[in-house]
């Protein structure tokens, strides 16, 4: 089965890491959030990408035509040119690089991929949020809901603090890393191909149109995730995602809790 990333928006959110590299391109722990996704999708047992490029979607392709290189040892013939890589952790991935254009907006991105997708259901999340989210699980409450699309609701991270006040002093406070109020769609998809039809092209935003009117036709189901998920949106999130990787607090990571069992 298929994993579709879009990868190809501009960032304006985040435009001091944006300037010279695309949102997914942005790293945590020195790999880009792209991979940590793939990772995450690649450990349940999803490995074929296909990932929709658009803004400076070159540095995603150099990133992988030199992903063995940069991830491994070297030995350089430099009489001969040529180059060998040592053996060390290699990923069991088919990647798609697939341009999708520059202006393209999120539905219009997936009309793209029509010919890549149209063969049966397929997961597609965006190429700029980590989350604990069991895929399979999802994939399964998909099937037996049996509808065009299922999107993961998750609670909205907290951006600040919670204070409990006690008069003019500070009873408690908590980061809670997410608040208990409400849904949002927290972008991780499963998706039958009928859903391009709901797609006009270029210009069609699919959170706005084209998910509306699957909800009006009873065709969007919700996989309600209570875990973790957390969006790259500003320079705040980029920090706050590294300090968490650096601390070994990294909940996405399903593949390190996989390695220490």
């Amino acid at each position: 089965m298929k994993t579709v990333i879009l990868a190809g928006g501009l960032g304006t959110r985040l435009s001091e890491e944006t300037i010279a590299r695309p949102k997914p391109m942005v790293d945590i722990g020195g790999l880009p959030i792209l991979w940590h996704i793939m990772k995450a999708y690649g450990e349940a047992g999803f490995r074929e990408f296909v990932v929709a490029l658009g803004y400076k979607g070159d540095v995603i392709k150099a990133f992988f035509l030199d992903f063995l290189r940069f991830q491994n040892s070297l030995s350089l013939e430099l009489a001969e040119g040529r180059v060998d890589v040592h053996a060390g952790e290699r990923e069991n991935w088919l990647v798609h690089l697939i341009d999708s254009g520059v202006e393209t907006e999120t539905g219009g991105r997936l009309k793209r991929l029509s010919s890549w997708v149209s063969d049966g259901t397929f997961m597609m999340t965006y190429g700029d949020g980590v989350a604990d989210i069991d895929v399979r699980s999802l994939l399964a409450f998909h099937r037996r809901h049996g509808r065009l699309a299922t999107l993961t609701a998750v609670r909205p991270p907290a951006r600040f603090g919670a204070l409990e006040l006690a008069g003019d002093f500070v009873e408690r406070f908590s980061e809670k890393p997410q608040t208990g109020d409400g849904w949002i769609n927290g972008g991780y998809f499963v998706l039958e191909p009928e859903v391009l039809g709901y797609i006009a092209g270029d210009q069609t935003i699919f959170e706005h149109g084209p998910l509306t009117r699957l909800a009006e036709d009873g065709q969007l189901a919700a996989y309600r995730h209570e875990g973790f998920w957390h969006c790259m949106d500003t320079l705040r999130d980029v920090r706050l995602l590294n300090a968490m990787w650096s601390d070994g607090r990294a909940p996405w990571a399903v593949w390190k809790k996989s390695a220490q069992t």
